[in-house]
């Protein structure tokens, strides 16, 4: 039992509550060397089509300022930057070797003076209030210990008028489609994380964090007790993952 004697999930385990983040970052530490070649792998490069669907619905304008959380390795923030002259972006992660692999790649030596990469914990975000026109987070709440308290500092961190964007794993709305899904998730996928990564564990709990993680209307529910006006999202193939956005207004 955490200090506080609350618990929390860590895939289907349950967990002291000041224990889960430790244990997260050890995942991300982990598989951090092959953290996009297996997001390749294993959804058969779908995530880059749904990280432009990100980007087209939230539709970047010029010299707005990005906070990435659980930006890692710069996805977003590199897409965002591309879409947005006079943009720039802060990328923030738990996991510092995340980080690392972020600033390797080539699209971050050429957006070198527009990124700014910084350790932090998403439940409480080392910035003043108001500083940010959006926040993005993508595949990575699930991760968080408390995911309202996230939300809250999404909230807090935003501009009035700024807007919220989260790319997550969800639930298929067919119990058929989602039993199927589960059965190339659960045998599959930590498979590969061992025969890529070495590491089936850490991609047997990403798993496991998917499947505990609320569905569509449960998560809008958490965005708008946050305090985000017109939330909304929209099922990416068919649900397995989700857009949810809400407005700080």
């Amino acid at each position: 039992m955490s200090e506080n004697g609350k618990t929390t999930h860590f895939g289907f385990k349950d967990v002291a509550e000041d224990q889960k983040a430790g244990m997260v970052h050890g995942v991300f530490t982990s598989v951090a060397s092959k953290y996009d070649i297996m997001n390749d792998v294993m959804s058969m490069g779908i995530h880059r089509v749904w990280k432009d669907a990100m980007m087209d619905w939230l539709a970047p304008r010029p010299n707005q300022r990005l906070l990435d959380v659980a930006g890692g390795t710069g996805d977003i923030s590199f897409r965002f930057l591309k879409r947005a002259p006079g943009a720039t972006s802060v990328v923030l992660d738990m996991t510092e070797s995340m980080l690392v692999e972020g600033r390797k790649r080539a699209e971050a030596e050429q957006m070198a003076n527009d990124l700014t990469w910084v350790t932090g914990d998403a439940m409480a975000l080392p910035f003043e209030d108001n500083q940010f026109d959006v926040y993005t987070i993508s595949f990575g709440i699930r991760n968080v210990t408390r995911v309202q308290d996230a939300l809250s500092e999404a909230y807090r961190v935003l501009k009035p008028g700024g807007r919220l964007m989260v790319l997550e794993f969800s639930q298929l709305p067919n119990p058929m489609m989602q039993k199927a899904y589960d059965l190339y998730s659960f045998n599959v996928i930590p498979r590969m994380g061992q025969a890529i990564a070495g590491d089936r564990d850490s991609y047997q709990y990403l798993v496991e964090s998917i499947r505990k993680f609320p569905d569509q209307e449960t998560f809008l529910g958490m965005i708008r007790a946050a305090g985000f006006e017109n939330a909304s999202y929209r099922n990416l193939s068919m649900g397995i993952a989700a857009l949810h956005t809400g407005w700080k207004i």
